[in-house]
């Protein structure tokens, strides 16, 4: 079973690339997503989620989240996510997936209006879907939230943490997610400085956040160009050296370079590589799993610039 939550339109019993709102989904593997995989009760998928990560038998259980990036229709947002599945299964990682599906036009032409989307969208993935896991969390069972997030899915992940502290009183509430992946992080390197207020509370919020980027991401030097005056991306350039102890920072342009022939040609595959490498999601299930130091991951080397995938 896949799980879904879809912030797109529905209109004429199709999900549009508008924005709309939230709806659970939970479809096999082989059917198609429609109007009917759609879940009215909220609660009724909720149990589905964490029945599929083993509350019922196990003491401590992991749910990801997956939030894709800008320009990506449904089709292709669902190809990703069965790599994402498929990729941390080779791995060992059992928890379910969820897919937060939110809308965007289409077009690299639509980016600005992605972008939009994207602020919209973050406030459905926190109220509707983090806080409504921490809501049901069970005393005999410790749910640990993951999220895994690429390109402009960073921005929409970081935005929902933002909303999340609007309000003094969710501010001062005692809550939050265990691990925390941007890959080809479409935000600002600079926003992520010790205590900018754009970050801070995606980082109080959160056990550890990594920071997957690559200087040979071809599309985030193209956001940067569309946006003259923004700042460089973190998934291009990094975390800055002003960071907190929480984040990690591991570039992974080596590795990508040296298999450079693994991956289709082409700027896409730059920043979208990461999906098709078995590397990384041994990378990533270490992470997840959250025994380990970040210098002692043994997918890792260290150099004089930092942590590096090898």
């Amino acid at each position: 079973m896949e799980f879904f939550m879809s912030a797109r339109r529905l209109q004429g019993g199709e999900f549009t690339d508008k924005i709309g709102a939230m709806r659970l989904i939970a479809v096999d593997e082989a059917a198609p997503i429609t109007k009917d995989t759609i879940i009215s009760n909220s609660g009724s998928w909720f149990k589905q989620v964490q029945r599929a990560a083993g509350n019922e038998t196990e003491t401590e259980v992991d749910i990801l989240f997956f939030v894709h990036g800008f320009n990506t229709e449904q089709h292709e947002m669902r190809r990703r996510y069965k790599k994402v599945v498929a990729g941390l299964r080779e791995q060992g990682f059992r928890g379910p997936v969820v897919g937060f599906d939110w809308p965007s036009d289409g077009t690299v032409l639509g980016y600005a209006s992605d972008r939009r989307d994207a602020r919209a969208a973050a406030e459905m993935l926190m109220e509707k879907g983090i806080k409504g896991f921490v809501r049901r969390q069970l005393p005999n069972c410790q749910t640990n939230l993951h999220i895994l997030a690429h390109s402009m899915g960073c921005f929409v992940v970081r935005e929902a943490f933002d909303y999340a502290d609007d309000s003094h009183t969710e501010a001062s509430k005692s809550w939050s997610v265990a691990q925390v992946a941007l890959v080809a992080a479409d935000i600002s390197s600079n926003s992520m400085t010790q205590g900018n207020s754009h970050s801070s509370s995606l980082l109080r919020h959160s056990a550890r956040l990594t920071n997957y980027y690559s200087p040979y991401d071809a599309v985030l030097s193209v956001s940067n160009i569309k946006r003259v005056g923004v700042s460089r991306r973190l998934g291009r350039v990094g975390l800055p050296e002003n960071r907190s102890d929480k984040t990690v920072n591991l570039n992974c342009g080596p590795r990508f370079q040296a298999n450079r022939a693994d991956y289709e040609a082409g700027m896409a595959a730059t920043h979208a590589w990461y999906f098709d490498s078995a590397q990384f999601y041994k990378d990533l299930s270490f992470t997840l799993a959250g025994e380990l130091d970040r210098e002692v991951i043994p997918t890792r080397r260290s150099d004089k610039a930092g942590l590096v995938l090898i």
